[in-house]
């Protein structure tokens, strides 16, 4: 099967019930998206597909019908995304094993929602678990990311 990561084209010989976490994994290299909890419950693994979030430990690689994104392909050296930027800024990461699916989670909904509430930044990142417990640092690195896009940096 043919698989769309970070804007590159990969041709994949994989069992179609292989979840998308271990093709980008082992098959493809992309080892940002982690594996957490194997039940799409803690969020370590999250991906975008066609700009959705989605968890990659329990999505079948046959039913992924889209461009997938992961961590590596949202910023550039030269250039992070807002969200990273922010999350550097706030100094958001701890141990930081559930931080790329945090920073996916968050930029899916800034994409949705350019200055969400409270109550959406909970409801957007409530299936992501943090055991370091940055959640404060973690709201307030949505808020600065929303002002870097709406400032256009």
């Amino acid at each position: 099967m043919r698989l769309t990561v970070d804007g590159q084209s990969f041709d994949i010989d994989a069992d179609p019930a292989m979840p998308l976490l271990w093709a980008l994994r082992d098959l493809i290299g992309k080892t940002g998206p982690k594996f957490g909890c194997g039940i799409a419950a803690c969020g370590a693994c999250t991906v975008h597909v066609d700009g959705q979030p989605v968890r990659s430990c329990s999505l079948p690689l046959g039913q992924v019908s889209g461009a997938v994104t992961t961590i590596e392909g949202i910023g550039t050296a030269d250039r992070l995304h807002p969200v990273q930027q922010a999350w550097l800024e706030e100094q958001v990461a701890q141990c930081g094993y559930c931080q790329a699916g945090q920073i996916m989670s968050a930029v899916a909904l800034l994409d949705e929602i350019a200055d969400p509430s409270d109550a959406d930044i909970d409801n957007a990142m409530g299936g992501n678990l943090c055991r370091c417990g940055t959640y404060p640092k973690i709201r307030s690195a949505i808020r600065k990311a929303a002002a870097l896009k709406t400032a256009g940096l």
